[in-house]
């Protein structure tokens, strides 16, 4: 996975104000995508940010970056917990969620619907999502909003300029472990 990559689909995440990204990335064999894991895990270890394969679809990688203490705060939501029950899953804990999440990945073609959860979209959006079949939304951005859409224009936002001034102080030389900060 390389650096840019890494800085357009994940700086929020990198920078702490966001769960989780998905990162895609060509896939060249489990063992190079695992290698690739445990490389960005050791040069993180101590940042509070850690990364997962969760699988491939058409012939890309699937990697989940996120930030555990967040995740878990936002699984810990009792609407989140809701949705997950209602979907199968069994824990709560980090571990339990991601690898039943994996699962739920390689068993369909689609993707998950609860998997925004993982990615830090509003509880009550991803069950609207579900709900509706991804009709009826108020906005549409980086996911389908349907409660707080000024909420959403705010983190939308906020994503988007994390993401722009990452990229430019990558393009500046600042080095991705100055960038990716310990939260």
């Amino acid at each position: 996975m390389s650096d840019r990559t890494l800085i357009r689909q994940c700086s929020p995440t990198m920078a702490g104000i966001k769960t989780g990204n998905l990162l895609m990335v060509d896939f060249a064999g489990r063992e190079k995508i695992a290698d690739e894991v445990a490389e960005f895990n050791r040069n993180n270890k101590g940042k509070g940010i850690a990364a997962v394969f969760l699988g491939v679809r058409n012939n890309r990688a699937i990697i989940y970056v996120f930030r555990p203490r967040l995740l878990a705060r936002d699984l810990q939501d009792p609407s989140a917990r809701e949705l997950l029950f209602s979907t199968g899953y069994k824990g709560t804990s980090i571990g339990e969620c991601i690898v039943h999440l994996r699962d739920r990945l390689s068993e369909g073609e689609t993707f998950p619907h609860e998997i925004g959860l993982f990615l830090g979209y509003p509880p009550e959006d991803v069950r609207g999502f579900i709900e509706n079949e991804g009709r009826n939304f108020k906005a549409c951005g980086m996911w389908k909003v349907y409660s707080d859409e000024n909420r959403a224009s705010v983190l939308w936002a906020r994503y988007k300029k994390c993401t722009s001034v990452y990229s430019r102080c990558y393009d500046n030389g600042t080095n991705i472990d100055r960038l990716t900060v310990a939260v």
